[in-house]
């Protein structure tokens, strides 16, 4: 069966091929009476309108780009799920491009993208610090998802590291901890200064010093684990808990506190952050982890993109709520049962 045309609904309707386009597509200026013969002839007819003529009359495409930085990595790709959650809700579709951290590989995908004219463009990376910004030379809506530009105000959603620190410290005075140390990532890191920021505020309004005379800074690894609770353990050997800045880390603290014959949870709570699904199963016990809750991030930067392109913008960082999700390596002293899961900033599970 033929597939009807708009000129089969023009002559349908008795009106001419411009007049049944503007009728269909919400344009000009025309008695609703027209409207709705045009209309009717259409559904009489079965007429689909082309996708893409009605994304060239309203000057879009209905595509957006995504670059990354992070090799589509553990940090992008929940966040891309999120975002392609979002976009597809809108009927959008999306070209990822990873630039594997190549700023010259980075400039030629921005051309491309700008040469098919998407609507919109979302910057994903492994980082929430500060990069250069995108948007100036891309003439479109840009929004930032777990990073941020530079010297700019484009709209950017970073996950609440302070607020996740804030959730790990809560968690840990309320299963009854007293000597709690945190170890962490790189000190350069804006992440690790963050989720320190979160702990120490709540131990601090506690009246709780952190264990061993400060946040023990080092690297994202095992190692560090290992060697950072080695250390602590000779300079502060009635600590009860550690919070790690990763779950990395807290999987080499693991391991340092087998070696000395400590138990976990029972003589030493353990919390690291990210919820990576294969370390924080492969623990023993089963580590409690601050859940990012990326693919709310990837989601919240898509919807806020999608309001841009409409006219919306939006402008500045917002967080979206961390999730500390509760497994055996924290419970109660005496307790080793899996408590209940906390959120941080009272956000819902992600």
């Amino acid at each position: 069966m033929k597939r009807a045309t708009i000129r089969d609904v023009a002559a349908d309707a008795g009106v001419s091929i411009g007049t049944a386009s503007k009728a269909l597509n919400g344009q000009g200026r025309l008695r609703p009476e027209t409207r709705e013969r045009v209309a009717e002839a259409a559904r009489r007819l079965g007429f689909a309108p082309n996708p893409l003529a009605q994304a060239l009359l309203a000057g879009r495409t209905y595509t957006v780009g995504m670059i990354t930085t992070d090799s589509f990595g553990r940090f992008s790709i929940p966040v891309m799920l999120g975002a392609e959650d979002a976009l597809g809700a809108g009927q959008m579709s999306v070209f990822m491009c990873d630039t594997r951290d190549d700023p010259e590989r980075e400039r030629r995908y921005v051309e491309m993208l700008t040469a098919r004219r998407v609507d919109g463009l979302i910057v994903t990376g492994r980082r929430i610090e500060p990069r250069p910004a995108i948007g100036p030379r891309m003439g479109i809506p840009v929004v930032y998802a777990m990073t941020q530009a530079a010297d700019s105000d484009e709209p950017a959603v970073l996950p609440d590291d302070v607020g996740g620190g804030q959730a790990a410290a809560q968690h840990l005075l309320a299963t009854g901890r007293r000597r709690i140390a945190h170890i962490t990532g790189p000190e350069r890191f804006l992440a690790a200064r963050k989720r320190a920021t979160g702990l120490t505020e709540v131990l601090g309004a506690a009246g709780v010093p952190v264990a061993d005379g400060g946040v023990l800074y080092g690297e994202w690894s095992e190692r560090w684990g290992r060697e950072a609770t080695a250390r602590l353990l000779e300079q502060a050997p009635d600590t009860d808990a550690i919070f790690c800045g990763s779950d990395q880390i807290a999987r080499g603290a693991g391991d340092a506190l087998r070696l000395t014959g400590r138990r976990v949870p029972d003589d030493i709570a353990l919390i690291g952050f990210d919820n990576w699904d294969p370390m924080v199963r492969g623990s023993d016990p089963p580590l409690t982890s601050v859940d990012m809750c990326l693919e709310d991030v990837g989601r919240a930067a898509a919807e806020d993109l999608l309001a841009a392109i409409g006219g919306e913008a939006a402008h500045g960082v917002r967080t979206v709520p961390c999730r500390l999700v509760v497994r055996e390596s924290s419970a109660a002293a005496g307790q080793p049962e899996v408590a209940p899961v906390v959120s941080a900033g009272g956000g819902a599970d992600c």
